[in-house]
């Protein structure tokens, strides 16, 4: 039987006073990481949002590598998955662009930049079909969650938003309550999960809570998939402590995660300073901390992005390959590209500590 959520606009949940404890301290560690490295370090706010399209992509189980996926950013779209995480990005993107409007149709344009390879015509399109969780793709017989029938969701969707509004709500409560109500509606034939998180860090820009990087809160979820999915089901029974406390705990994790990929890449820029043979004024230190950021180029992206012209291009390209900043490689029909090994291991340490445990 199809779910019948009750609307949520002006619901009032208390807590336990472990989970408000343990969502405030969350909410002030998400505030600090903020601004310590939302001013500190200028491309990490790029990277680490990055790092949780990948994670969040992880959790439906599509994977791909750091350099698959920086290709694909380039245009390469011979890796589904890669191709896939970087839609997510665009979400991402989206959805803190929309982050002064919550609305439907934030999410909406959240959901169609999502699924604009993998279901252009379901993308940013409410679902008209039912949907569940579990055993059979075909009947939704035996299975652990049947969503509510289609023609209730822009109503719940629109109680849903009305709530995410709100701002007499703790901040991190909201946010978790929000995405296991959006997971429960599971407006989407697919790519609900996805959206539900870029939702959750749309509400963090608008209330306020960061401001200029995104908290890879997933890659903590990642480490914790099947308690993720035990705590959407205890609240679609009417138990929301569950996800509120996953949710702070994925948050510490991520931090914790977060601060050692910064510390990786500080220290990989740290080391080009004393290997680059170049004067300060020239563009091999501009390209260096672009590669922070964008740790594959080509010639074409380092025109556009720096105003580069093409010999100009090769020649500091060659200075930073002799420093062994850079590893050149020949992509076929598509030219040379240039990547940073360092700052891609980095990435790959970062979803490794991540990883996905656990089945749901």
């Amino acid at each position: 039987m199809a779910a019948i959520p009750s609307f949520i606009r002006d619901n009032v949940y208390i807590a336990s006073s472990e989970v408000t404890a343990a969502a405030e301290d969350a909410a002030l560690a998400i505030r600090d990481f903020d601004h310590e490295f939302g001013s500190g370090i200028a491309p990490f706010s790029a990277i680490l949002l990055r790092t949780e399209s990948v994670s969040s992509s992880q959790i439906e189980n599509v994977t791909a590598n750091a350099r698959s996926i920086e290709m694909a950013v380039l245009g390469d779209d011979s890796k589904r998955n890669a191709t896939l995480v970087v839609d997510n990005v665009a979400a991402m993107n989206a959805a803190l662009a929309a982050a002064d409007a919550l609305d439907t149709a934030a999410v909406l344009e959240m959901h169609r930049a999502l699924m604009k390879h993998a279901d252009p015509k379901g993308a940013g399109i409410w679902r008209s079909e039912p949907v569940w969780i579990g055993r059979s793709s075909s009947s939704p017989v035996g299975a652990d969650f049947v969503a509510p029938d289609a023609r209730r969701v822009p109503a719940l969707m629109d109680d849903l938003m009305a709530y995410a509004g709100r701002n007499d709500v703790q901040v991190l409560s909201q946010a978790a309550i929000a995405h296991a109500q959006f997971e429960t509606i599971h407006p989407f034939t697919d790519g609900n999960g996805r959206t539900g998180r870029a939702l959750m860090h749309a509400m963090l820009r608008n209330k306020g809570l960061t401001r200029a990087v995104t908290v890879p809160v997933s890659a903590g979820l990642l480490n914790h998939v099947r308690e993720y999915h035990d705590a959407l089901t205890a609240y679609r029974k009417g138990d929301p402590d569950g996800i509120i406390l996953l949710t702070s705990e994925a948050t510490f994790r991520a931090i914790d995660n977060g601060r050692r990929l910064a510390g990786d890449i500080t220290a990989a820029r740290a080391r080009w300073k004393d290997v680059i043979k170049a004067r300060k004024d020239a563009a091999a230190w501009k390209i260096a901390d672009l590669l922070a950021r964008q740790p594959v180029v080509n010639a074409k992206l380092l025109e556009d992005r720096l105003g580069l012209s093409g010999p100009t291009i090769w020649r500091q390209m060659q200075v930073l390959e002799e420093a062994g900043v850079v590893q050149g490689f020949d992509k076929f029909k598509r030219g040379r590209h240039w990547k940073s090994d360092e700052i891609l291991d980095a990435l790959d340490a970062f979803a490794a500590r991540s990883g996905r445990r656990g089945r749901g």
